[in-house]
């Protein structure tokens, strides 16, 4: 029927034959998939017996006892240790941050102001003179002359660039004129005793700019912006109203964009728009974390924003209020500050500031008039001076970068006027150091103006901020690695919880502008009790996962602060890592040869020269000893190591003994498994491609040979995931070569695919249980695959006949291989094997890929649940965007009354119009969303990839189901295998495609935008601290100082001049960016 076969079976007690797509009795397929599973669960167990050497192996360790100790970890102990040298670590750089900060404030007050002084009256060093451009086109950049002092440089392996040691250099942002009056301007200092440092070091060092418009400011930087302010909860509000158009609202959107370049960790922010009536630009209701990706949904709907309707500021301010007084959210609940944007008004609502904020003034507010126009800006300075606050002018795109930054010198006047209470070191989450010194972490203290007017009133300004990096490869390497085993780990969180330490903190830099934010929930799967993370200190059981698959398992948490900083630091320890191996060498070394391993002899069976008989040992690339050249190639490493090892002895003090003496005990004790097991077994009996054995102390023994010809797992251990996942699952784990998608396959005639299967090796030595080594076999695909389709059939001679379509007779995967796919799929949803010729090849790759259809059945029969996951470190390329309506979105049309009006042609819209058509003639990149994917500025961007994991569910070992689809339903039967990592599935083939299922999706792509759904995750706030530092008030701040500007009734012809001088300026020197990157 239907297709015209003929199927058939074989039932207890008798024979009968299943007609077409007429269904097997579901006791039919029950009993013969044991019957199969269990065939296979004996093959896999009997060849890892035989040649795994599992049980020879800890008879091994066992009979050399004398060479080694079983150590413990103590968890609490381990933490308070760590902590402890870290705080140390800390602590002697916080004292030299102290007496930096202490001479800067001294020789500032000593310093007398000199009115007619010159720039060329001054010697010092200019770093950007010399400043090294990364220019992708290679264009010759012409430099601006400087009467910087002329040194000499030397290479300095603790900068990674040339330095000179007797010049401190300055760094001066583009965007300040180097022969400017500027006494009040704060000033970055940074320095640290190591030399790692950047903008006031004790050295000097050319400045490296990333491109040719060097955009960089310190003042911006996440150090410098926590230093120089108490944590701020800020509503912007952006007059929308009809009279913001063409470029005065572009004007707006970028300067919001500034202004939230300003925030960092510790700042909460809302941005909304208000015209007659006030709404949030996105989905944030209330005050969010200023965080990287928060701020990026703010950047991407302020673009939304369209000007129409009238001004009502009460609206805004009302809005604004409403928000920093929402106590049930979690918020900095420091300083308070409005910062309003708009073209300029006449209302003061002075009725909300009293019913609001007056008469304590617990909220500053900031007032920002922006771009060119003729409208009374009173009101703006009046709402800014009533409120303890500023107001600033924006008339052109020049103007954003300054005055969206100076806002943090009047936050800073309460830490100036409270002195030495305010002079609290505080450390900044992980970043990446401009100056290319890898990821960082800096200490921050500000410094304080001390000099005193003539009325002995005490200055209020802050100066700027005193800094001192360290590197964190510096604090990395105060933490214990080797002895929490290959699945324990340190790591570190800030107050925030993002990550300071964790193994998955590998952000792939490309930007240094932008903050390496990796929240520790996000740096393993999210668990209810991760949460409790971070508080004073404790302990509890969690749940972890390695990379490409999620094995749940059980580790344990300990945590506890690091006294003095922002820092929490915690252990994660799996319950087998409690012990580990310590090798006792020492005594033996010295002696003559010892049985049953003749210590002598050990480095022996690393020379190249030993390979062919004992195995190739691969050796996992650590820091064994301090003039050990380190190398990504493993033949290359080892050869370094033998060389050195030639001159030093294993107990050289320039040696960590620990890892030298594991590694040296545990060369012997593979070898002696190549002796007692491997070398009697042929290997090509049970069609093995390879044997090997893997160690904590480093070693990957792989016999034979030539098998290491084709071994591509990792040389260090605690990086395989063959080993890690061992280590965490019992039995056997079978690990397919991972295919992706495009994959297209070998010739196999000419390539051999191997199969690893692996076990860990446990030991109990005095009631102590520990897993020193993994052992495992390579299995040659293509006979593996004939091998399986005889065990997965009801005869035990291959040869014997197969079934002849007019008899009765068994189905079975060999016989029927036309009408059944059987298969073997891993716990991670992962093809390992087939009877179908044609999935050889894709062996290895996610079985959506190969069977659609019945993946999907196996997920939605809950054989298989999955996790969907997000890397938050990874960059991509830019993807295309359409410029369609880019340039006249927002633009202002005048009517033909307005032509003929002449008042017209002297107000803001006029002038507003013609300044975005000049701009617009000269730089017509300026209006574009983004560079094109090909032009050559176009570059790698931070991006979110997302992955869906697969693994087994709760579901009974063994399962049937139909899959349901008319004439073309398929009948499917699924068993786990015992002891392995593996689901056996027979299924009838496909007769026909109208039932073509949805793909599943495993591998890693580009999140869609939005997801994760940002809105959905700040509704749920994860636990935050937050800095406990807080100066947002004193009675004695002199408020007087808010800003002044000047009305006027602009002139076209004096400003028609002015702006073309402007524009010849600015192209000769530079051109002009996008808006989106100033």
């Amino acid at each position: 029927q239907g297709s015209g076969r003929r199927r058939c079976h074989v039932a207890a007690p008798g024979p009968f034959c299943c007609l077409g797509r007429q269904l097997c009795p579901w006791w039919f397929w029950q009993n013969h998939m044991q019957y199969w599973a269990r065939r296979l669960e004996q093959e896999i167990d009997g060849v890892m017996r035989i040649f795994g050497g599992v049980q020879q192996l800890r008879g091994i360790y066992n009979e050399n006892r004398n060479l080694f100790e079983v150590k413990e970890n103590v968890p609490r102990k381990l933490v308070e240790k760590v902590a402890g040298d870290i705080e140390s670590l800390l602590a002697k750089k916080v004292r030299a941050l102290k007496r930096l900060a202490n001479a800067a404030e001294k020789f500032q007050k000593a310093h007398h102001w000199q009115d007619n002084i010159r720039e060329e009256d001054i010697e010092y060093y200019d770093s950007k003179a010399d400043t090294e451009y990364d220019d992708p086109d290679g264009e010759e950049i012409e430099r601006e002359k400087s009467n910087s002092l002329k040194l000499e440089f030397t290479d300095d392996a603790n900068f990674k660039t040339k330095v000179n040691y007797s010049y401190a250099a300055v760094q001066i942002p583009t965007d300040i004129y180097k022969g400017c009056e500027c006494p009040s301007s704060p000033a970055p200092l940074r320095s640290a005793p190591t030399l790692l440092t950047t903008c006031l070091p004790p050295t000097a060092t050319p400045w490296r700019a990333p491109n040719k418009i060097d955009l960089y400011d310190v003042r911006r930087r996440p150090w410098y912006i926590q230093g120089a302010s108490s944590p701020k909860d800020m509503v912007i509000i952006v007059d929308v109203s009809g009279s913001v158009s063409g470029l005065t609202l572009k004007l707006m959107k970028t300067s919001v964009y500034e202004m939230l370049d300003t925030l960092s960790d510790d700042d909460y922010v809302n941005v909304a728009s208000f015209n007659e009536k006030a709404k949030p630009v996105s989905c944030f209701k209330h005050l969010v974390q200023a965080n990287i990706r928060n701020k990026k949904v703010f950047k991407e709907d302020v673009q939304g924003m369209v000007a129409k309707g009238t001004t009502d500021y009460k609206a805004g301010f009302e809005y604004a209020f409403d928000q920093l007084q929402n106590s049930n959210i979690t918020r900095a609940n420091c300083n308070k500050m409005i910062m309003m944007f708009t073209d300029g008004g006449e209302d003061r609502v002075q009725d909300v500031f009293e019913k609001y904020n007056w008469p304590n003034k617990t909220v500053r507010v900031f007032t920002f008039s922006v771009g060119q126009h003729n409208y009374d800006v009173t009101p703006l300075q009046w709402m800014a001076c009533a409120n303890k606050g500023y107001y600033f002018e924006i008339p052109s795109i020049g103007a954003i970068r300054i005055n969206t930054q100076e806002y943090l010198d009047v936050l800073g006047r309460p830490m100036v006027l409270a002195g030495n209470r305010a002079k609290q070191v505080q450390w900044t989450n992980v970043y990446q150091d401009a100056l290319g010194l890898g990821l960082v972490v800096t200490g921050t203290l500000p410094v304080f103006n001390l000099t005193e007017d003539s009325s002995d009133r005490k200055n209020q300004l802050i100066l700027g901020v005193m800094g001192i990096d360290v590197a964190l490869n510096d604090i990395k390497r105060l933490t214990p690695r080797y002895n929490l085993g290959a699945n324990g780990y340190v790591f570190a969180i800030d107050l925030n919880g993002y990550v300071l330490l964790h193994p998955n903190l590998q952000p792939q830099i490309i930007n240094f502008r932008e903050p390496v934010t990796l929240d520790f929930l996000d740096a393993e799967l999210e668990d209810e009790n991760k949460e409790e993370v971070g508080r004073p200190r404790g302990s509890f059981w969690g749940t972890g996962w390695p990379p490409q698959y999620i094995d749940e398992v059980f580790r344990t948490y300990t945590w506890a602060p690091i006294k003095s900083t922002n820092y929490s630091l915690g252990l994660v320890l799996p319950p087998y890592s409690t012990y580990y191996i310590q090798a006792n060498l020492s005594d033996q070394i010295l002696q003559p040869p010892c049985l049953p391993i003749s210590l002598p002899v050990y480095f022996e069976y690393l020379l190249p020269n030993s390979f062919e008989s004992e195995g190739h040992v691969f050796i996992a690339p650590r820091e064994y000893c301090k003039d050990l050249d380190l190398s990504d190639n493993n033949t290359e490493f080892l050869e370094n190591f033998i060389a050195l090892m030639e001159k030093v002895t294993p107990d050289s003090k320039q040696c960590d003994n620990f890892l030298l003496h594991n590694l040296i005990l545990d060369t012997g004790i593979t070898q002696q498994l190549v002796e007692r097991v491997w070398k009697d077994q042929d290997l090509n009996t049970y069609s093995l491609l390879a044997v090997f054995a893997a160690t904590d102390g480093g070693i990957t023994r792989v016999f034979p040979n030539k098998a290491a010809d084709d071994w591509e797992e990792e040389p260090e251990p605690f990086n395989a995931s063959f080993y890690r996942r061992s280590l965490d699952n019992k039995g056997y784990i079978f690990k397919p070569p991972y295919r992706d998608a495009s994959y297209r396959g070998l010739d196999l005639e000419n390539n051999t695919i191997g199969i690893l299967v692996s076990t860990a090796v446990e030991l109990s030595i005095g009631g102590k249980t520990l897993k020193p080594a993994v052992v495992g076999v390579k299995l040659d695909l293509e006979a593996w695959a004939e091998k399986f389709k005889v065990l997965a059939s009801n005869r035990t001679d291959r040869d014997q006949l197969g079934c002849d379509p007019s008899t009765s007779c068994e189905m079975d995967c060999e016989a029927n291989n036309k009408d059944l796919i059987c298969v073997l799929i891993d716990d991670g949803g992962f093809l390992v094997l087939s009877n179908q010729e044609d999935h050889w090849y894709q062996v290895g790759k996610f079985f959506s890929e190969v069977d659609a259809n019945l993946m999907s059945a196996l997920y939605n029969n809950s054989f298989y649940a999955r996790k969907e996951s997000y890397d938050f470190q990874s960059v991509c390329a830019p993807e295309a965007q359409s410029n369609t309506g880019a340039a006249p979105r927002g633009v202002f049309v005048p009517t033909v009354a307005d032509l003929l009006n002449l008042a017209w042609w002297t107000s803001a819209a006029a002038w507003s119009l013609f300044q975005q058509f000049l701009y617009g003639l000269t730089y017509s990149s300026w209006f574009q969303t983004g560079e094109s994917p090909g032009s050559p500025g176009a570059r790698e961007t931070s991006c979110i990839m997302k992955q869906t994991q697969y693994y087994f569910s709760t579901v009974n070992a063994t399962y049937n189901a139909i899959i349901d689809c008319g004439n073309c339903s398929r009948l499917f039967h699924a068993q786990r295998l015992a002891n392995t990592n593996l689901l056996f599935v027979v299924a009838d083939k496909p007769l026909c495609s109208q039932c073509e299922s949805v793909k599943l999706l495993q591998a890693e792509v580009r999140a869609p935008p939005r997801d994760p759904n940002q809105c959905e995750l700040v509704d749920r706030p994860r636990y935050r601290k937050g800095p406990h530092i807080c100066f947002d008030y004193n009675a004695t701040e002199d408020t007087s100082d808010c800003g002044r500007g000047a009305s006027f009734a602009p002139s076209l012809g004096v400003l028609l001049s002015l702006q073309l001088l402007l524009l010849y300026s600015s192209a000769s020197r530079h051109p002009l960016p996008p808006a989106a990157c100033l």
